[in-house]
């Protein structure tokens, strides 16, 4: 399974942007996540849904903002970013597959290259 993230971009705060992840092979039956990287820190988890898309996990600093979301037919996960602030800054990745503990454990077994989201104040 190869992953790509699309979509980001420059937004002021407050803006909006939704990101895309395109899977090249099947990922009915994974889990996938959304983590960042912002500069200077650690990777972070963001948002994670489960394999029929009922169940879905969202870091505290972006519940009520963020919504996860995918199609497996088309092999697409979204991520819908509203009321974005500053600290969104930072390079997301999807991933697929989780093979920690949690949805929100930093573990996957795929992930690809990540997009880049800018959020000036």
């Amino acid at each position: 399974v190869q992953l790509q993230a699309f979509g980001g971009g420059f937004v002021q705060a407050g803006g909006s942007l939704r990101l895309s992840c395109a899977a090249s092979g099947r990922i009915s039956g994974y889990s996938v996540a959304w983590f960042r990287r912002a500069p200077g820190k650690e990777r972070e988890f963001v948002a994670a849904i489960k394999w029929g898309g009922g169940s879905t996990v969202y870091a505290d600093s972006v519940k009520g903002r963020f919504t996860i979301s995918r199609d497996n037919a088309k092999r697409m996960v979204t991520l819908q970013m509203n009321s974005l602030k500053p600290e969104d800054t930072g390079v997301y990745y999807c991933e697929a597959q989780n093979l920690g503990a949690n949805l929100m454990s930093p573990s996957y077994r795929y992930w690809g290259r990540g997009t880049l989201v800018t959020v000036s104040s």
